[in-house]
């Protein structure tokens, strides 16, 4: 059964840093990219950053570049994500998302087969 986790959110001051890891079982999440996505209240869920399934290649979108740096651990099934510099607007929660495919990448919902439950960040003083 293919299972993703997210863990590590929490309430943090601007200018903050936090880890989010997403723990994946029941798939070898080396075959497969992995993205995340934001939900704030009231708004669509937005893609922020992808990692690639063959060379570990990161995409981030515009928002987040220079702030948001994605890993994966491959012998733990892990994918990471680093926030730094976190910023109000960056609140909401997060979600990592299984890819269809081992290959490309992607920050459109459609192109992801499996989600987390997700995990909420919030950015505040």
């Amino acid at each position: 059964q293919v299972q993703l986790v997210e863990s590590g959110g929490g309430l943090v001051q601007p200018g903050g840093s936090l880890r989010l890891s997403c723990a994946a079982s029941g798939f070898t999440l080396a075959y497969y990219y992995i993205g995340w996505f934001r939900q704030a209240p009231g708004k669509e869920r937005e893609g922020v950053a992808c990692i690639s399934s063959s060379d570990g290649s990161t995409y981030y979108a515009d928002s987040v570049k220079g702030r948001f740096t994605s890993s994966r651990d491959n012998a733990k099934n892990t994918v990471y994500l680093q926030m730094n510099y976190l910023k109000p607007e960056d609140t909401a929660v997060y979600f990592c998302a299984l890819g269809r495919s081992s290959f490309g990448c992607s920050y459109y919902p459609a192109d992801f087969r499996s989600w987390g439950q997700g995990t909420q960040v919030t950015v505040s003083s």
